[in-house]
């Protein structure tokens, strides 16, 4: 997983001018601890990408949406959206936040039907934005 985790966040790190992501610091031992449900995506056995989610009554909180830099641009991050969405009941409602900077990230949310529900400050200077969609 953390082949995948380190250069996905690398480059989101760059797009939003932080070097500090929390996904960054992670170790085999955090994921393990993390709590978070992880469901990946392979191309011929490789793993290329993957998905982290929480799950609280009809809340599904996705807490990672990763792809290896290599494997950008060919639908696996919306393949491991449509799986989570697929997950989901008829009454619950699917939450994410990203780096207001990240624009592809940000355009994608929206372009899968996200709404913007909040844009906050983290650290004093981490622009982030919060979406959600009603399954």
């Amino acid at each position: 997983m953390l082949g995948i985790q380190m250069p996905s966040y690398k480059v989101e790190a760059e797009l939003i001018g932080f070097e500090e992501l929390p996904p960054l610091k992670d170790t085999v031992e955090t994921l393990i601890v993390c709590g978070e449900d992880f469901y990946g995506y392979y191309l011929d056995s490789e793993l290329c990408g993957a998905i982290a989610i929480k799950r609280e009554e009809e809340i599904i909180d996705i807490h990672r949406l990763m792809v290896h830099p290599e494997h950008f641009r060919k639908g696996i991050a919306k393949e491991l959206l449509l799986y989570v969405e697929r997950l989901a009941g008829s009454e619950d409602v699917i939450v994410v936040a990203t780096g207001t900077e990240n624009v592809p990230a940000v355009s994608f949310y929206k372009q899968s039907g996200f709404v913007e529900t909040d844009v906050f400050l983290v650290e004093g200077q981490l622009s982030i934005t919060s979406f959600q969609k009603k399954t």
